[in-house]
């Protein structure tokens, strides 16, 4: 006997920001509507009859915050029942890592108002938005373990400390700098150039470096094994 459902499919987006005064921050949207009206919560939504997953969660981070990211990567299902008290609602989530400063919040439809928090100031999350939140936050410090990612958040070219700054924020935690920036640079596809990085204060500048990702994808081809 076939089961009987009413079951409603929605798409939720963790968007992490990173910069190098801020540190790790994401993307809430503060909700004008009930359940949790006020309450601040991942943007999302409810999936059209007519689109795909991704043509969902596109859509309703543009409506609801103004930004429009080209990739996220799918996170996870959540589907336990009680998740939301209006219906049984499955949500299929996404995350990404950006740069704030690359675009211009705006808050629509759903949401009465849209803000980047730090990682770890965080206000109380509507739904189990923080279960995401967490879930999304250990598949990121986990992807930069064998993928170099969050190149694309730093400057063309930029002194170490910063691409060592990317990863303690996202980690929170220390690291052995000098291991690290021998694992690093042993892979071959971030290359030191002249140029010397401007210092506010005394001290002797260090060279800037900068990402080659065609070697990198090079390399990957020809079976590199990135672990930090």
């Amino acid at each position: 006997m076939p089961a009987m459902q009413n079951i409603k499919v929605a798409v939720d987006a963790v968007v992490f920001g990173y910069t190098s005064k801020e540190g790790l921050s994401v993307l809430l949207i503060k909700r004008n509507i009930k359940p949790f009206k006020d309450s601040w919560a991942l943007p999302g939504g409810l999936v059209g009859d007519n689109e795909s997953l991704e043509q969902a969660v596109q859509r309703e981070l543009k409506e609801e915050t103004g930004v429009n990211i080209n990739y996220l990567e799918q996170l996870y299902s959540f589907g336990k029942p009680g998740r939301d008290p209006r219906n049984r609602v499955i949500s299929i989530t996404y995350y990404g890592l950006v740069k704030p400063d690359a675009f211009e919040l705006h808050a629509d439809t759903d949401a009465a108002d849209v803000a980047w928090f730090n990682i770890k100031k965080l206000p109380q999350l509507a739904f189990d938005h923080k279960e995401i939140l967490t879930a999304a936050h250990e598949r990121l410090k986990n992807k930069m373990l064998y993928q170099p990612v969050g190149f694309e958040l730093l400057e063309e070219k930029f002194p170490f400390s910063e691409l060592e700054k990317l990863y303690m924020a996202v980690w929170d935690r220390p690291i052995d700098r000098r291991n690290f920036k021998k694992k690093v640079i042993k892979f071959g596809f971030l290359e030191e150039t002249a140029e010397k990085q401007a210092l506010d204060g005394a001290g002797r500048p260090g060279n800037l470096f900068r990402f080659n990702e065609q070697k990198y994808f090079q390399l990957q081809k020809e079976g590199i094994n990135f672990e930090i």
